[in-house]
């Protein structure tokens, strides 16, 4: 039963998988939202909602429980978030008990929505606060405390904060579960079915998820009330403005192919596996000139905060990343990502694609692959529904620069960095891609301290000698 407030008329079945649902609104103004929306809509150059934000908008606003599946870039925040907020409108939060919930599975989504909500907010007199851990978490109990309407929050955070008594959340009556999937995933379902336990029971739900299987189904049937489903593309994630193409690599050679590509005229997203892989392939593109970021969970937050802004600015074009980038980033003119190690599920490939061609832009997938890897990687983009372009290519070749934009890198050293040395194993671009099993289990840093220990016997060696004379 909903909230005597929640009034609306419900669609019956309409919510059903297979059913129909009311024809999408064709524009902004047609769905009643506030004037003050509207005037913020148009001020940020907001023109014509994207189809997720079309369909979702009416029976969100009417307060049903909304299923919402489609990949990042869809348009989803504004899908829940300006319902969200217009139902909140004219209520005021006491201190530490908010009224609507976002919750989200990583930092960077949560500061997105964050941004994208806040214009919105202001319009509309509510407060905001982001609940996420890697900061302060003294600043978030006064913001909780001095009164959020609207909170913004990572499981994790939102957890210890409730677990402390500084936030209660018996008077949240909207609740939305961004990126499902990937909360699930990253293992926060007892966290999540925690929260869901503690907001009012009568009030609205509103979940997104790229893909409902799972531990989503589970979610769905237990806490939505007959929810009305909007999928804006199919499961698999593909969007027609997308190309994909793998791209197989002679071992030796991946090195320099790489290094090319990350040297093209525009922004490219590179992923790995590893943070060690991460951060190495970080220093050799700065040692030749690659205007280069690291992004991975050893970062601190004000650290990954900063690489993302630079990314965003341009002062970095490129950002190697392993996948905690792969949910809720969003940079404009993103048209190339590049999965240096190729994911082994299908998921994290349609989440890594997902970050371009975004918004109805176009953009390119890149697979490196050895010829080792060839039938697994086919395996698993056939699971994601990916037909790819498959070409052979090695550096300096024009196929490759056509396909990716590669180019020969400056090699001129930025900051003073070093150049990582050419490996000796062909069969690995370097050590710390990712490509091993090995390097995931940390044997780079178990070379370094073998190394390290040797140092100090022979130094403790010497040390003797000296002592008695010789």
């Amino acid at each position: 039963m909903k909230h005597p407030d929640d009034s609306g008329t419900h669609h019956g079945d309409s919510g059903r998988p297979g059913a129909t649902t009311p024809p999408p609104a064709p524009s902004f103004a047609a769905l009643h939202l506030p004037a003050a929306v509207l005037r913020t809509l148009g001020e940020l150059g907001v023109r014509e909602p994207f189809p997720i934000q079309a369909a979702t908008l009416p029976d969100a606003l009417e307060g049903r429980d909304v299923l919402g599946r489609g990949r990042t870039g869809s348009g989803k925040t504004l899908a829940f978030g300006l319902p969200l907020l217009t139902r909140t409108a004219g209520r005021r939060a006491e201190p530490k008990q908010p009224l609507a919930l976002v919750l989200v599975p990583t930092r960077e989504l949560a500061q997105q929505v964050t941004e994208a909500l806040t214009p919105y907010a202001e319009a509309l007199g509510l407060r905001m606060a982001t609940v996420v851990g890697g900061v302060s978490i003294g600043r978030q109990v006064a913001a909780l405390r001095q009164g959020a309407e609207v909170v913004v929050a990572t499981p994790g955070r939102l957890h210890d904060l409730v677990e402390r008594g500084a936030c209660r959340l018996g008077r949240v009556r909207i609740t939305v579960l961004d990126e499902a999937d990937q909360m699930c995933d990253l293992g926060f379902l007892p966290q999540v079915v925690d929260v869901l336990d503690q907001v009012r029971p009568d009030g609205q739900r509103m979940l997104f998820s790229a893909t409902l299987d799972g531990d989503v189904d589970q979610l769905v049937g237990r806490y939505l009330d007959d929810p009305v489903v909007h999928s804006a593309d199919s499961p698999t994630g593909t969007v027609s403005t997308m190309e994909h193409h793998v791209l197989v690599v002679h071992g030796p050679d991946r090195y320099a192919v790489t290094t090319e590509i990350a040297a093209r005229d525009g922004r490219v997203l590179l992923f790995l596996d590893t943070k060690h892989g991460v951060d190495q392939l970080t220093r050799h593109l700065r040692a030749n000139g690659v205007q280069a970021g690291a992004l991975h969970s050893g970062k601190s937050q004000p650290q990954r905060t900063r690489t993302l802004a630079q990314f965003r600015s341009g002062l970095l074009t490129v950002l190697v990343a392993t996948n905690v980038a792969a949910r809720g980033l969003h940079v404009d003119d993103l048209d190339l990502v590049v999965n240096v190690d190729p994911p082994t599920d299908p998921k994290d490939y349609v989440h890594r694609a997902g970050r371009t061609a975004r918004a109805g832009e176009s953009g390119s997938v890149i697979t490196l692959v050895l010829s080792g890897q060839r039938r697994e990687t086919s395996l698993m983009m056939a699971g994601a529904g990916i037909e790819p372009t498959v070409t052979k290519v090695r550096s300096g070749e024009a196929e490759l620069s056509r396909i990716t934009g590669a180019r020969t890198p400056s090699g001129i050293a930025l900051d003073g960095t070093a150049a990582v040395p050419r490996p000796k194993n062909g069969n690995a671009p370097f050590r710390g891609l990712g490509t091993s099993k090995d390097a995931s289990r940390g044997t780079g840093g178990k070379s370094r301290k073998a190394g390290e220990a040797r140092k100090l016997a022979e130094a403790r060696k010497a040390a003797l000698v000296r002592r008695n004379g010789r």
